[in-house]
């Protein structure tokens, strides 16, 4: 005899199943309709209007927020791939805010539903619903029922522990414009005299790019490239994806092995600044306890589910 509970869930699920309809959010497709007319704009002041210190000021700000969403929210936070000290943590934390893609506990939280139910309709981007959808579509509906309700059973305790992710959440609304949009616009205005306008949208192009380069993990990296390790998993391994997001290009290798602290196996600096980064730090002694995943245990998931061709044309 069934308990309760599961008759319960088995109803629910089938209630979701009959009546889940995608309902647009007009707000945030008006939003980020903005954000990428503006960015547009922002292209070409940087191409032929503002001054060079701006375009380096952009630069800088573009690594940041790209470091803090791969070395921080991801590898650090989401999946604990290495521990790191509160100063670390701390320059983490500010990067991730830069980037403006939720707070630390809210964006760990999705990428470990994403990871434990990856392209099921519990997938906050669930790729199996086209390019459009596992690139920005997610963001411009509500989402599917079951990712609430499977990503309810996701253990986030972690993050409730950690003094700076709990820092960033309270104060998130505060810290996130100042990090993201008034520091970038104001500092080319009041230290060498850019214009307002150009600098504003300098940074409104810089959150873009950012955005659209975190956002190819999910679509380009799910659709397209090798998939030495793991043919059954729709993450694939894309250098181009590797190149915009300093290292998160391997992704056949991150799903596989998602707990390795590099996100691949060949540990090159060449794409994976990434790496790069947390290796400094820990050349410092403030990131430590770097997982990795032995030759032995890579090989047999290659025999085991991968695609020994690719895999030998992969680690030439």
């Amino acid at each position: 005899m069934k308990s309760e509970k599961s008759v319960n869930d088995k109803e629910l699920a089938e209630l979701v199943k009959d009546n889940y309809e995608w309902k647009i959010v007009w707000k945030n497709v008006i939003i980020f309709l903005y954000i990428h007319l503006a960015a547009i704009y922002g292209f070409y002041v940087l191409c032929f209007r503002v001054k060079f210190w701006s375009i380096i000021w952009t630069l800088i700000f573009f690594a940041a927020a790209i470091i803090g969403m791969t070395a921080g929210a991801h590898r650090l936070w989401s999946h604990r791939s290495f521990k790191a000290k509160w100063p670390m943590k701390f320059i983490l934390m500010i990067f991730q805010t830069i980037a403006f893609q939720d707070d630390i506990y809210q964006w760990a939280r999705d990428h470990r539903v994403h990871h434990k139910f990856t392209d099921t309709n519990a997938d906050p981007y669930n790729v199996k619903r086209g390019f459009f959808f596992s690139h920005i579509g997610w963001l411009l509906i509500r989402k599917h029922p079951d990712v609430m309700i499977k990503g309810a059973t996701i253990d986030c305790s972690d993050l409730d522990r950690d003094p700076i992710v709990a820092f960033q959440k309270k104060w998130y609304m505060y810290l996130m414009p100042l990090c993201c949009f008034v520091i970038p616009t104001l500092v080319p205005w009041l230290a060498w005299d850019e214009s307002l306008w150009y600098s504003w949208h300098l940074a409104v192009y810089r959150y873009c790019m950012s955005l659209n380069s975190t956002w190819t993990i999910n679509s380009i990296a799910h659709m397209w490239g090798m998939k030495p390790y793991d043919k059954s998993l729709s993450s694939a391994q894309n250098a181009s994806v590797s190149l915009f997001t300093l290292g998160e290009g391997w992704h056949n290798y991150h799903h596989a092995f998602p707990w390795d602290y590099k996100a691949e196996e060949l540990g090159s600096y060449g794409l994976n600044l990434t790496t790069a980064f947390i290796d400094f730090f820990a050349s410092l002694g403030l990131a430590y306890d770097l997982k990795t995943t032995s030759d032995d245990v890579i090989k047999k998931r290659v025999l085991r589910s991968g695609d020994i061709n690719e895999y030998k044309h992969h680690i030439k």
